[in-house]
């Protein structure tokens, strides 16, 4: 079931922007809002952490947990 993600990235290359974009969208310049599936959040999940060199990247989506939702960061 697809649901709510939310991926903030800092300091990567133009590309992986651009991938981003084909899923998510991009609400202000390295914030990326979209409804994907587990399997496409995960995907670019990868491909974010594998190109975030010296920047940062956060992930949240929901969960089934007392907040709600989960993080990831890299």
């Amino acid at each position: 079931m697809a649901s709510m993600t939310v991926l903030a990235i800092t300091a990567v290359p133009d590309h992986l922007r651009g991938a981003l974009t084909r899923w998510l969208l991009e609400v202000t310049p390295e914030l990326y809002v979209g409804t994907v599936s587990a399997r496409v959040r995960d995907e670019l999940w990868a491909s974010a952490t594998a190109c975030v060199g010296k920047g940062t990247a956060v992930l949240a989506y929901p969960s089934d947990n007392e907040q709600g939702f989960e993080l990831r960061t890299a």
